[in-house]
């Protein structure tokens, strides 16, 4: 259980009171032996520098130690500042300020922050008796922690706790900026992570928006796809891909996958297109429900969306080459990828258009809805800004065009802003956690992801393939059974879901991607997850084969 320590337990330990320093600092040391956090509450610096001071004296006095007001104060600075350099801040609240009604205030300060903490998560430890008689289970005395039960640390899937621990102080500052300053909708914070992601990628513009989703809606809005459109994309994704297309009245193209990748594959891209311009399903299946099977032959190829599925990019130097060919657009998916490098080029600048998300659970997510969208083309990059507000034109009552509320809010920004600081950090960790999990799975009898030599992913999903589907349920049931959250990242393909049924599609048009929808499963991945804890999932993994 992670720790909020009171006043006395930090000067038990920092003065290593004889009583009760031992105690205290052991109750400290082995939460944080067992990984969990150890917090101190901002709204007690003061008291904690005035009673250590007092302490210090008081030890001075009965071992007859000469030593200044000042030293003793430099002293006792310097060991709080040891004592927190692997400890977390509990920020204080306005709201924690109004208890001077308590007979206690400092008391109640930290019950009130205690309250907003998750239940069972956290308990408040302290020496103090007032407190302790209160019996709440959230309060204990360091001699109770030591005794209590070990609770094993439970594996996250993605571990975005972690992650907030370690930037908690840059996340309230933006935080409170934004809410000082009041502009909550494309804010400073905006344009500053706009730049600052642009120059990341490599792309001459940056517009954000308000999801991933919106982002792709956007680029297809931005090159007037409508109806009689046809888009390329695959069918092993998430359906926001397929669902934007959709929407604007354009028709999904499938194409399949490639094997090792689970991107999109280049050869059946080309096959697909001269298909569909020949109105030949034999050569590759196309749409062909009793609406479509009149009109296909007059569908028109537009664009293709490759999506860089798990984090790693498509082949865009074979894709980009089919479209130009074609005359098509591509829009990159990177929803998953950003921080993936393909050979020397950083995702989000691999094809006209480039759509990313910053949903709470991608490699760069905030903590709510966000997405931005990258480009080189001034004119690509002015439809966008447009369309991201309503469609605007010289003032916002003033629309040139048709299109969305797709702003991201400022609060948002803020946020990424905060966690963009350590992101190449982040990626690099990733490539650490995925080399390992590669290096233990090592006669697991699943089969590792592929990276192309010249490729960098970014790790947002860690997925194997089982040798079937039953093989597939077996490590699952075993790793549930251990407590250990495991996912399916895609259990269907698009065009067998209900939402694409009018295109026709039969099962067994795209077998690549429906065999890897019946063996794939993605294990716990993130930059924070522990060799140990890798250690037990390949153990299970193994055992369970």
């Amino acid at each position: 259980m992670n720790l909020l320590l009171d006043v006395n337990i930090i000067v038990d330990v920092c003065a290593e009171r004889p009583l009760f320093g031992k105690a205290s600092r052991d109750a400290v040391n082995l939460a944080l032996a067992r990984g969990f956090g150890v917090w101190i509450y901002a709204g007690s610096v003061q008291t904690l520098e005035y009673t250590l001071i007092g302490e210090l004296k008081r030890i001075c006095a009965d071992d007859e130690l000469c030593l200044t007001n000042r030293q003793i104060s430099f002293r006792a600075r310097a060991l709080l500042k040891d004592f927190c350099a692997d400890k977390n801040w509990l920020a204080a609240l306005s709201a924690e300020g109004h208890v001077f009604e308590a007979q206690d205030p400092e008391d109640e300060q930290l019950i009130r922050a205690l309250d907003r903490l998750i239940p069972g998560e956290i308990a408040l430890l302290t020496r103090d008796e007032q407190l302790l008689n209160r019996q709440d289970p959230r309060i204990l005395s360091p001699e109770q922690y030591l005794t209590r039960r070990p609770e094993a640390r439970p594996i996250d899937f993605i571990d975005l706790k972690g992650q907030q621990n370690d930037i908690r102080p840059a996340l309230e500052t933006g935080i409170h900026r934004v809410l000082h300053h009041g502009q909550y909708i494309m804010g400073p914070e905006v344009k500053e992570l706009e730049a600052k992601l642009g120059a990341y990628v490599g792309a001459k513009h940056a517009i954000s928006c308000a999801s991933g989703t919106d982002a792709l809606l956007m680029a297809l809005m931005a090159y007037g796809v409508g109806p009689g459109d046809a888009i390329f994309t695959t069918p092993f994704t998430f359906i926001a891909t397929a669902e934007v297309i959709s929407l604007l009245g354009a028709t999904p193209v499938f194409v399949d996958i490639d094997p090792k990748t689970f991107n999109i594959d280049p050869a059946k891209l080309e096959q697909a297109i001269i298909a569909l311009k020949s109105n030949d399903p034999s050569i590759r299946p196309l749409p062909l429900n009793s609406v479509l099977s009149t009109q296909s032959s007059a569908l028109i190829p537009k664009g293709v969306i490759p999506v860089d599925l798990f984090g790693l990019p498509a082949d865009y130097d074979a894709i980009n080459k089919i479209a130009k060919e074609h005359g098509l657009f591509v829009i990159e998916d990177a929803a998953q990828s950003f921080g993936a490098v393909y050979k020397g080029k950083r995702a989000g600048a691999l094809a006209d258009i480039a759509c990313t998300s910053f949903f709470p659970a991608k490699p760069l997510g905030c903590y709510g809805d966000g997405g931005m969208c990258f480009t080189d083309d001034d004119e690509l990059a002015a439809a966008l800004d447009s369309i991201r507000v309503h469609g605007k034109g010289s003032h916002k009552y003033d629309n040139a065009r048709i299109g969305i509320n797709g702003r991201l809010d400022t609060l948002q920004a803020a946020i990424l802003l905060a966690k963009f600081d350590i992101f190449p950090e982040e990626v690099q960790l990733r490539q650490e956690v995925a080399n390992r999990y590669t290096a233990l799975l090592d006669g697991a009898s699943v089969r590792p992801p592929h990276i192309p030599p010249d490729d960098l992913s970014a790790w947002a999903q860690y997925s194997v393939l089982a040798k079937d589907e039953a093989h597939r349920a077996a490590l699952l049931k075993s790793l549930q059974e251990a407590k250990i959250p495991a996912a399916i990242y895609y259990p269907k393909p698009l065009h067998l879901q209900t939402a694409f049924a009018a295109l026709g599609y039969a099962p067994g048009a795209f077998s690549v991607s429906e065999d890897a929808a019946n063996r794939i499963f993605s294990l716990p991945m993130h930059p924070y997850l522990q060799k140990e804890d890798q250690m037990k999932i390949a153990e299970i993994m193994k055992r369970a084969c």
